[in-house]
């Protein structure tokens, strides 16, 4: 039996141009990827497992530097008593002037370069890792076609990254069933940043943080043991932070700081204090209230690390004179219909406002 630690779409030197939050949230971010990448490695060390799997995209080529990379390999070196084994993705891939070239890394570490899938046998451990690079940015190839026949008396793994959701995808299409069909005791796989452990024998481990709020949850690493025809594994949160979308729903009866005290209210204090927010506002809102989202979130700034706020709300509406500037309407007679329903209730009140909403831009329109 052989432990195991997976990770992968670390995107180590993330410069975070393309995310909403500011520059000064991009900067600590990308210092909290390279720690996160150094408490795996310390709980590789700690939990004492025999391999630490890296399934591709460990960092972002396009502003990475010989100082980074060597940076990497002084971190990784530091669990010398663990088989670390790598595959570049398709944002580090393993080109010919590729940085994984350009040092000489400690002999624990296994960075497979080859056009096809390749083994690396274990004999102490009777295990066979396979494992496949990218050498470019895009690859449509059936990579799988080059597995060769595998020792049945062995434990064996595939570590690659690439896409089994997506037939067509110019990012490494895999076909899940052929995958599942090679025999492997476990498939470690990589590009695909939410975590998703398909089966007891394959898994994705996402990445460890997240990016953006595209990748929104819980972000973390996969750990397990490995017997032969024997897997076991779960997901370990692990990311410092995580991206969270609320939405809230704004009724009529609320003045400006009730709205201010519900956001406040949509999670623990600790955790306002640490992940970052994205909270909608829906509903209807008085029409007295100004809103001014930026005013509101200036005066959140205190409770939350990170808080952006979109206004969807519509303005109540003066139903009676609405009514009798549109008697003669559909307007009007809408109007009319809803309120021979109880507008107590929420539900009916906001199915009023929202047909309203549609009406009035019609008639606008």
């Amino acid at each position: 039996m052989v432990k195991f630690i997976h990770t992968g779409d670390l995107h180590l030197g993330l410069q975070f141009k393309d995310v909403s939050f500011p520059r000064d949230i991009a900067m600590k971010r990308r210092v909290e990827l390279w720690n996160t990448f150094h408490r795996i490695v310390d709980k590789a060390i700690s939990d004492k497992v025999d391999f630490l799997f890296i399934a591709g995209d460990l960092y972002e080529e396009e502003y990475f530097t010989l100082g980074d990379i060597k940076r990497v390999r002084d971190i990784l070196s530091r669990a010398e008593d663990v088989e670390i084994i790598i595959v570049a993705g398709n944002h580090d891939p393993l080109s010919r002037n590729s940085l994984y070239n350009r040092i000489t890394w400690p002999e624990n570490v296994t960075i497979f370069n080859s056009p096809y899938i390749e083994g690396r046998e274990y004999p102490d451990k009777n295990v066979c890792v396979y494992g496949y690079s990218w050498d470019r940015g895009e690859i449509r190839e059936q990579i799988l076609e080059t597995v060769k026949d595998i020792d049945e008396e062995k434990i064996n793994i595939l570590l690659i990254h690439g896409d089994i959701f997506d037939k067509d995808s110019v990012y490494l299409p895999i076909d899940k069933n052929h995958l599942e069909s090679l025999g492997f005791d476990y498939i470690g796989l990589g590009h695909i940043h939410k975590p998703n452990i398909i089966s007891s024998r394959m898994a994705y481990c996402g990445s460890p943080e997240p990016l953006d709020f595209g990748e929104q949850g819980e972000h973390g690493i996969i750990q397990g043991t490995i017997d032969k025809g024997i897997a076991n594994i779960d997901f370990i949160p692990f990311s410092n932070r995580m991206f969270l979308e609320r939405t809230l729903k704004i009724d009529p009866a609320l003045g400006y700081e009730d709205i201010v005290k519900e956001i406040r209210n949509c999670d623990e204090k600790i955790n306002l204090r640490k992940n970052l927010y994205r909270i909608k506002l829906e509903g209807v809102l008085n029409r007295e209230i100004e809103l001014d989202i930026e005013d509101m979130v200036n005066s959140l700034e205190e409770d939350f690390y990170y808080i952006e706020l979109t206004d969807n709300t519509i303005l109540d509406y003066d139903l009676d004179s609405l009514e009798r500037e549109n008697q003669d309407n559909i307007i009007g007679y809408f109007i009319k219909a809803m309120k021979e329903k109880d507008l107590e209730d929420k539900v009916v009140r906001e199915a009023l406002y929202v047909g309203l909403e549609a009406l009035m831009k019609g008639k606008v329109g």
